[in-house]
């Protein structure tokens, strides 16, 4: 059994349903309801009763919601007690932050601070889209560097936490180039002819900012799946390889593209196939921190201060 299943379980109890708890968890709605399931088969027993709308509770859901409660409070103080005996050097930053950025704009982004801020201690937590958030809820980074696209916002309560741009980044396709030095596949690809497509797993953040693209087209799109993965590291490398398109972030391709390894993949006269993300950081409130890091506190106003937009 997993806390993040009685996490779940408890938001699902409060919401009352499953699609907005799936947005508050930010995970997709089959994957929330998988892990609802999956406490079930721990519990042995129907915790919800899916019959009602809203959703309701079996008597053994609301005996195991005041559970939970307790048991998750618990782990909070246990965690707080230790946390405070941690030897996590006071000046050090640490960041969570989604593997893509990780590889691609965070390296980039630091050696920038670092000349205008000045030298700066970093600790870099990589994980997905949805567990760097967690860590940022949880108290367990300083901030959290995200991608931003309105289609798919992060839902954080802007009465605890605060959010800063710190840029923006497109996101189209690619492909390698022939001998020629023209793209292998071209798009839109024809109805019998369809290019080979590499994708993001399904639930991937930038997989749903690629559907948005695609179903926004103008002209339709044809392409054949072919492989997928969650990182678009991942991507970028089949596509260097030849094996097919990928909708990537500029920052993951702009030395690729400066060495013709990568070329856009749209045809000349084509609508262009392109999605702009902000950049953001987001922090929990000062305030609301017991005991925020000087360091951190002094990066955020540095950025507050040389953002276009400031501190939201």
């Amino acid at each position: 059994m997993e806390t993040k299943w009685l996490e779940d379980f408890v938001s699902l109890a409060e919401t009352r349903s499953f699609s907005r708890s799936a947005q508050l968890r930010h995970v997709t709605q089959p994957a929330f309801s998988r892990r609802i399931q999956a406490l079930e088969a721990w519990a042995g027993t129907d915790l919800v009763d899916r019959s009602s709308y809203p959703t309701s509770l079996t008597a053994a859901g609301t005996t195991l919601y005041e559970q939970a409660l307790e048991v998750l409070q618990a782990l909070q103080n246990t965690r707080a007690v230790m946390r405070a005996h941690s030897s996590t050097r006071s000046d050090m930053v640490e960041f969570a932050v989604p593997h893509t950025l990780a590889f691609t704009f965070f390296p980039a982004w630091v050696s920038g601070l670092r000349a205008g801020f000045g030298p700066l201690k970093s600790r870099l937590i990589a994980l997905n889209v949805h567990d760097a958030v967690m860590r940022l809820v949880e108290g367990g980074c300083d901030l959290l560097i995200a991608y931003y696209h309105a289609s798919q916002p992060i839902q954080l309560d802007p009465e605890r936490y605060e959010m800063l741009t710190l840029g923006q980044e497109p996101l189209a396709p690619y492909t390698r180039p022939g001998a020629d030095g023209q793209p292998l596949h071209l798009l839109p690809g024809r109805p019998g002819e369809p290019l080979p497509y590499l994708g993001y797993a399904p639930g991937a953040y930038l997989g749903r900012v690629t559907e948005l693209i695609l179903k926004q087209a103008e002209t339709p799109i044809h392409l054949d799946r072919v492989y997928e993965t969650d990182m678009a590291e991942g991507l970028k490398a089949m596509a260097l390889e030849g094996h097919g398109v990928a909708f990537l972030p500029y920052s993951a391709v702009k030395k690729e593209l400066r060495a013709r390894k990568l070329v856009s993949a749209v045809a000349p006269g084509m609508p262009p196939l392109q999605e702009t993300m902000e950049v953001r950081a987001y922090r929990e409130k000062p305030a609301r921190r017991e005991r925020a890091k000087t360091v951190a506190l002094a990066l955020w106003d540095y950025l507050a201060a040389h953002t276009d937009q400031g501190a939201r």
